[in-house]
């Protein structure tokens, strides 16, 4: 092979475009980020589109005075990195073919770009992909004419081709109404899409049907409580959907065009999603069993009978989002990890249920959403963080996922159709900030919220350094979720993690201040991660193949607190700083969160998923619970008491906002601190609070935007 050297003329593939003059790779019009080496491998392929491209080639072109293993290491990181670039996968490619251990070739279409009048002639004609035939060059023609022979070249010939090149994607937005359109579903021929919508006064959500070309939204359903999930028979005729009150939810059938209702039955889980079967015979739903964890379930549509079909061991939260495969042998769930990741999971079916045990498929960050491509062998999912959720696409057989080449970004609930190629997604807009008020030690501490540390991403789980100089707090301000630190008035923050895409979260400072624990899914699982407060590289605590969570420092600083499931039950464990084994602290009623005391006498905490503090000597012994209040997330332990959050789940249940409240130790008794508007929402998935070392001010994290509308996707496969 020559030594390598870039081609002068552009060239131009799907949506893309090669300028190797400048040596930049452009999506339509917009410059794509490609490190060098990427680059030429991608120049490379491009000399020869359609012919394997070896190993030995790329190495003596790029890689020549490397070793055997640093080539090979090389170049394969070139390759993962060009085709996320390129958006591409390995196991449905578009552009570049995995040949094993031969090379990569590339499979699609390629045009040269128009030469400039002066610039030299193109190296590249119209090239077709790989296993179609070549056209063959008929000839190069010199003509020379003006004056002394000037000589120009002409076109050249190709034997007429037929393009297989697929239609570009085409996204457009579906609605655009106000408030939140969520939970769509299109129809199976993919031309009606039905969803949930709170009206244009945002007081109620309602399910609507509408064309998707064009025209006003149908509304199907009037009843005063909060409906969503909706999802068609395979006919196309009706439309179930999910009718909640409180902690349940009535199974509901109506006619697509509206009409009398019909109850199926009801479900504990109201928030978990519904799938009507292809054979249209049943209706996968999740619910909950008294002491067990969320399941799917089958629900006849005929007799309205359910039938268990998951079983999720008990430490985690449950099953939910099923959704079942285009030929029905199958079905896909999201499995949730005690509140801390999502993982998308796929099971074969039989007329009696599952024939196997689930297969997990994704194995880091939450899946918010998810459904099969038409053809069922891919599964499209949304994940990601709450401001930044992206789609992304797996092979429904397993294997690595690959970003979706759509402006999926802030992507929620998704459908794909059975036909018609499209695809409709909810995008979502949400950001968090954090605010402050007076705490419980402050003189005049009626002082109206402030928003204290904000940005137009997401802002959440400050606390205070001990010193009380500093702030650190998760923010997603430069792109990705990082940890952040501020001065204690909120001003000059400095970026203390560059993670880059796995999300950090529960900051937490170690006595002196110099240093922060963090929990983090670098490695697939939650881990506990030490950095210095200044920056650098993170240090790992924690190395079990299991979940660890919301770490905290013994007051001397030897130890960590944190939760962990590695037991098989959610146990509060501590591990030294300075590395070595895991200690388990709580023996038998599980926790989640913990915090020494400031003398280090007791060690306070909550559990997972009930209500409540609780404590123990730091020694070990008995539990006692301190407070049928508050809970993991909601509340921050001060020398004098506990502040905690009381978070009303239903709107409709209460007339007035969060209240905090302010538990004495000292008095052994309760009092208001603030009781916050109606319309303020607490982020309790996160967490919520922080209380100054001197108790005179509170930082807490408040939702301030949240709003969608739905995103259709044209010419999808």
């Amino acid at each position: 092979m020559q030594p390598f050297r870039s081609p002068s003329t552009p060239v131009r593939f799907g949506p893309f475009e090669v300028d190797f003059a400048v040596g930049e790779l452009r999506k339509r019009g917009r410059k794509v980020p490609l490190q060098d080496q990427p680059f030429k491998v991608l120049t490379l392929l491009l000399h020869r589109p359609g012919d394997l491209i070896t190993r030995e080639e790329l190495q003596r072109a790029l890689w020549p005075s490397e070793t055997f293993g640093e080539f090979d290491e090389g170049l394969n990181k070139a390759v993962q990195k060009l085709r996320q670039a390129l958006d591409d996968s390995p196991d449905d490619p578009r552009f570049i073919e995995t040949l094993p251990r031969k090379g990569y070739r590339f499979v699609a279409a390629v045009e040269s770009s128009v030469a400039e009048p002066d610039g030299p002639s193109s190296q590249f004609g119209p090239v077709q992909p790989a296993k179609r035939r070549r056209a063959d060059l008929l000839a190069w023609l010199m003509l020379g004419v003006v004056s002394l022979a000037l000589v120009v070249l002409a076109a050249i010939h190709f034997q007429p081709i037929h393009s297989t090149a697929q239609p570009l994607l085409r996204t457009v937005p579906l609605t655009s109404y106000p408030g939140q359109q969520r939970t769509p579903a299109l129809s199976p021929d993919g031309k009606q899409v039905a969803f949930s919508w709170d009206g244009e006064k945002g007081d109620n959500f309602d399910i609507y049907l509408k064309l998707v070309d064009g025209g006003a939204p149908l509304r199907l359903t009037t009843n005063p409580a909060e409906e969503d999930s909706p999802t068609w028979s395979p006919d196309g005729a009706r439309i179930a959907f999910l009718r909640h009150s409180g902690a349940t939810a009535d199974i509901l059938v109506i006619p697509a065009l509206g009409g009398p209702e019909r109850k199926l039955g009801q479900v504990h889980e109201p928030y978990g999603g519904l799938a009507w079967s292809p054979d249209g015979k049943l209706l996968a739903v999740v619910d909950r069993a008294p002491n067990e964890s969320a399941s799917v379930y089958f629900v006849s549509i005929e007799s309205g009978e359910k039938r268990r079909v998951t079983s999720p061991p008990r430490e985690y939260s449950g099953d939910s989002i099923p959704r079942f495969s285009p030929d029905g042998n199958a079905l896909a769930f999201v499995r949730d990890f005690s509140g801390i990741g999502s993982i998308l999971y796929e099971m074969p079916l039989t007329s009696s249920g599952a024939r196997s045990e689930p297969r997990r498929l994704t194995f880091e960050g939450r899946v918010f959403s998810h459904d099969w491509t038409a053809d069922g062998r891919r599964i499209v999912f949304s994940s990601g963080q709450t401001s930044a959720r992206s789609l992304w696409t797996i092979p429904a057989s397993g294997g690595a996922p690959g970003r979706l080449a759509v402006a999926g970004e802030n992507a929620l609930d998704l459908s794909i159709s059975r036909s018609g190629n499209r695809m409709v997604y909810a995008r979502s807009e949400f950001d968090s900030n954090i605010w402050r008020i007076p705490g419980p030690n402050a003189t005049g501490n009626k002082t109206a919220a402030s928003r204290f540390i904000a940005s137009t991403k997401v802002d959440q789980e400050p606390q205070f350094s001990p010193d009380g100089t500093k702030i650190v707090f998760e923010s997603s301000r430069s792109g990705n979720p990082e940890i952040w630190v501020c001065d204690r008035e909120g001003s000059n923050p400095v970026q203390v993690t560059s993670l880059n895409g796995p999300i950090p979260g529960s900051p937490r400072w170690s006595p002196d201040s110099r240093w922060i624990a963090f929990d983090s899914t670098q490695t697939g699982n939650l881990d506990i991660y030490v950095v210095a407060a200044d920056g650098g590289l993170p240090r790992r605590l924690t190395n079990e193949p299991s979940n660890n969570v919301r770490p905290s420092w013994s007051r001397d600083g030897r130890w960590v607190y944190f939760g962990s499931n590695r037991s098989g039950e959610w146990q509060i464990w501590k591990v030294p700083t300075q590395g070595g084994a895991a200690v388990q602290f709580t023996k038998k009623n599980g926790g989640a969160e913990a915090f020494e005391t400031s003398d280090g006498k007791f060690v306070y905490y909550a559990k997972l998923d009930a209500p409540g503090i609780w404590k123990v000597p730091a020694e070990g012994g008995e539990e006692t619970k301190v407070l049928e209040q508050g809970g993991q997330g909601l509340w921050a332990l001060t020398d004098q008491g506990i502040c905690f959050f009381e978070v009303s789940n239903s709107a409709a249940e209460t007339t007035t906002g969060p209240a905090l409240k302010f538990y004495s130790f000292a008095l052994s008794r309760m009092s208001l601190l603030r009781v916050f508007p109606k319309e303020t929402t607490i982020d309790t998935g996160s967490t919520a609070l922080a209380v100054s070392p001197d108790s005179r001010w509170l930082l807490y994290t408040q939702i301030d935007r949240v709003g969608s509308d739905l995103i259709l996707v044209e010419n999808f496969r």
